[in-house]
């Protein structure tokens, strides 16, 4: 479930941003779907299964639009009103506005929230997330989330080579993860990607904040889509070794079919009901 098109919160590395998706106007220029919670309430009221909504994949739901329209809580509630679960992914600090709701909804059937931590350094973050709360208010969400026992995954990418892809850094947000209790933490292999549109808005951000290091990206990775830190098997290591003595779930594969779980206790509470 896609809420808006485009992004507000204007991270440099955004693969939404690329030309396969077809934006035909600036990516600041938020479209939103007014008629998005009428739509999923016809669309829920005549499935018969129930099963998990996901949302923030291609847009954040939580974007400064939010503030006012109002559209995410106006979804979350026809959610909770059919007992369907959700999974939300987000950067913003403005999911706790619906903490209330989330917290309904998990209580019912299964909520999980999914929170973007790319890097410790709150001026770096500034770069790299501009317009989004830093890393720290965002991880004061997750504990917020776990005081009521709302389910959290932390997505630790992307790692961009030469700015954030250091043993510091990952081993920082790595301890914070475990201190709030996250379930899960995803990455792709300590890397990022690149493609027509997301490169060149990448490219220039890399021009006005790290002079130089554009031509370093060019002559080490050409075109390529998927960009691996030289620290990737470095970093890797210690992601995985941490995760496993932490009990933090880190497969992706795994993530991701916890996210897309329906509660077995639910279904059959469901359908003893009928």
């Amino acid at each position: 479930m896609n809420i808006y098109r485009g992004c507000s919160h204007g991270c440099i590395y955004c693969d939404s941003r690329s030309t396969c998706y077809q934006f035909k106007h600036p990516f600041e220029d938020i479209e939103v779907k007014q008629n998005a919670a009428e739509l999923l309430e016809n669309t829920l009221r005549s499935k018969r299964k129930k099963f998990m909504i996901g949302t923030g994949s291609m847009s954040d739901p939580y974007m400064h639009c939010e503030e006012e329209i109002k559209l995410m809580r106006r979804c979350l509630e026809v959610i909770k009103k059919y007992g369907y679960g959700v999974a939300v992914q987000t950067k913003s600090d403005r999911i706790l506005r619906d903490i209330d709701l989330l917290s309904e909804i998990n209580e019912a059937t299964k909520c999980v929230v999914q929170m973007t931590l790319t890097t410790y350094d709150d001026d770096l973050c500034s770069i790299l997330e501009p317009h989004v709360c830093n890393t720290k208010r965002r991880i004061e969400v997750l504990e917020e989330m776990q005081k009521r026992d709302i389910p959290t995954i932390v997505w630790m990418t992307p790692i961009l080579p030469y700015i954030n892809d250091t043993k510091e850094n990952v081993q920082a947000i790595l301890d914070e993860c475990a201190r709030v209790g996250v379930k899960g933490i995803i990455d792709f292999g300590m890397g990022m990607t690149l493609r027509e549109g997301d490169r060149e808005y990448f490219y220039s951000a890399l021009d006005k904040h790290f002079p130089g290091l554009k031509e370093q990206y060019i002559r080490t990775y050409g075109n390529a889509y998927e960009i691996s830190s030289p620290r990737s098997r470095e970093l890797m290591s210690l992601f995985r070794a941490f995760c496993k003595r932490n009990g933090i779930m880190y497969e992706p594969d795994e993530c991701f079919k916890y996210m897309n779980e329906f509660p077995e206790k639910y279904t059959q509470l469901s359908l003893w009901d009928l």
